[in-house]
């Protein structure tokens, strides 16, 4: 029997181990945070303390995201994600005994949940990063949809759950649940046996490999497209989470238990939106399907802004999920497309940094424009600026055609330029810990073609911006018009060396196009490694 369109990534083995055991740990942590939430009501009942454990949970994915993503790209992932499911499973415990035993304050519980949020931060890029390892390119996007109905799912049964923990045997109960919830998913990370990769050099360091990242993103515009559009979406958005509770409790006049089917109207949506999306993926591309769950989502938020009974309000909330799941596992699949492997976790902890800061932002705003305006008045403007900010970042397109993941050989027709070998009396000073290199092409062109050549260049400077350059410059011999010189430099000898395990099948087209401009020939290439005086 044939798997339903949006489960054909469970056929996977790997991805539908750690899909379900994912599933389980994503409950345990509403579970988790029921309970911590709970907890600190009994604890210190101050509104600011009970606001702060979700402070204390969200925070380190602003601190700690591009160091775990880093850490991700540089170290064995696999190990890394067992590192952070187990240091989760250690602070749940913590947390249980010393709630079990009547010795945790206020403020412990703030650091346990601190610590909890933590390697949930080191879990998400490294998690987001491997899922395109376990699957097929033509899978990707259902897989990320199904990581979102995971997380709806968990949305929508771990609070229920922690509740009836909570009043079966206290709030230790629920921090034991979290804790144990964890077990399946380190087991199945265990059992995996992903294949190895090679390594010719010695690893990156941490910080040089945050900076290899930002440059990255930062010469990447299938990145920027992503950020933009996220953060523009996320930003209006956010704004269900910042004055939901307010709309039911003034808008509607109800109470709590009608806050809690609002956000399970969403979960449904999202759900049932999760399912579709593969099909509604194969008749229209990412440019247009973020822009129509951009409209919805505005639509949705226009609707409860109108709203004064429950039914039309669900309704709106239902479609509201359905843009949500529509637009977050679009642009989440984009960004992973836009990665090669090398960098994949820490550019994903790069955008997932932005969109988190555009939720946090825009959950501040709609907070301001519903004190000033009044909650109605502040969903119909945020609905507005939802609508109107679709229409302004269309050009930032996100259809594009990925990384390549292999090195090809141009065409003899167009040589890329070979630097000489480095002298045998200089060998022992080229390592990890060298000065900065300082690399040059020079290239001898058709003075008619400086138009083309330079539009060829931009593109090479990307390219070499991507794999590592701290900066580049080209210059025009002005004795000279048909001669240029491109030079670039990187930090030591190995982050040069590293620059060819770098480029992708596209990169090397881009450098290959710059050379045939070339009149006879192969540009002359260089290298020099900087000299202290």
């Amino acid at each position: 029997m044939s798997l339903p369109r949006a489960f054909l990534p469970l056929r996977h083995r790997v991805f539908r181990g750690l899909w379900v055991a994912t599933l389980a740990s994503n409950i345990g942590l509403w579970i988790q945070n029921t309970g911590a939430g709970w907890l600190m009501t009994i604890l210190d009942p101050d509104p600011m303390m009970v606001s702060l454990v979700q402070a204390a949970s969200m925070l380190p994915v602003f601190l700690l995201a591009l160091p775990a993503g880093a850490l991700a790209d540089i170290i064995d992932r696999r190990l890394f994600l067992i590192g952070a499911q187990a240091w989760i499973l250690v602070s749940g415990l913590v947390l249980a005994v010393l709630t079990a035993n009547g010795s945790l304050g206020p403020w412990g519980l703030l650091a346990l949940t601190f610590a909890i949020g933590a390697g949930n931060a080191m879990n998400f890029p490294a998690w987001a990063a491997t899922t395109p390892e376990l699957l097929p390119k033509e899978d990707l996007v259902g897989a990320i949809a199904l990581n979102g109905i995971s997380f709806n799912i968990a949305r929508a049964i771990g609070p229920a759950l922690g509740g009836f923990a909570i009043a079966w045997a206290g709030p230790e109960a629920a921090f034991v649940l979290n804790a144990v919830s964890f077990v399946w998913l380190i087991v199945v990370l265990l059992l995996w046996k992903p294949e190895a990769r090679s390594r010719r050099m010695p690893p990156e360091h941490l910080v040089s490999a945050m900076r290899a990242g930002l440059r990255f993103v930062h010469a990447t515009p299938a990145m920027h497209a992503a950020i933009v559009r996220s953060c523009v979406f996320f930003l209006f958005s956010a704004s269900i989470w910042g004055l939901m509770p307010l709309f039911v409790r003034q808008q509607l006049g109800l109470g709590p238990q009608f806050f809690g089917l609002m956000l399970a109207a969403m979960g449904v949506g999202a759900v049932a939106a999760g399912f579709a999306l593969p099909i509604a993926r194969a008749r229209w591309n990412r440019d247009q399907l973020v822009f129509g769950a951009s409209l919805l989502a505005a639509l949705g938020m226009a609707i409860l802004a109108v709203s004064r009974h429950y039914a039309p309000a669900m309704f709106a909330m239902v479609i509201f999920g359905a843009a949500w799941i529509s637009a977050g596992a679009t642009l989440s699949t984009a960004a992973q497309l836009a990665c090669p492997a090398w960098v994949r976790a820490r550019a994903i902890a790069i955008y997932q940094l932005c969109f988190f800061g555009a939720m946090a932002l825009g959950s501040a705003l709609a907070g301001w424009l519903g004190g000033q305006y009044g909650v109605a008045p502040g969903l119909g403007i945020l609905a507005a600026g939802a609508a109107l900010s679709a229409l302004a970042t269309m050009r930032w397109t996100l259809e594009f055609g990925g990384p390549g993941t292999g090195i090809v050989t141009p065409p003899d027709a167009l040589p890329l330029p070979k630097p000489a070998a480095p002298a045998h009396e200089l060998r022992t000073l080229l390592h990890e810990n060298s000065n900065r290199v300082l690399e040059v092409v020079r290239y001898r062109i058709n003075p008619d073609q400086r138009e083309d050549f330079l539009a060829a260049m931009r593109e090479v400077r990307l390219v070499r911006l991507r794999g590592g350059a701290m900066l580049w410059r080209l210059y025009e011999d002005v004795a000279h018009p048909d001669l240029y010189a491109e030079l670039w430099a990187v930090e030591t000898w190995t982050e040069h060396l590293r620059e060819q395990g770098r480029h992708t099948t596209e990169d090397l087209v881009v450098l290959a196009r710059a050379a045939s401009f070339q009149q006879e020939g192969a540009p002359e290439a260089a290298r020099y490694l900087n000299v202290q005086p």
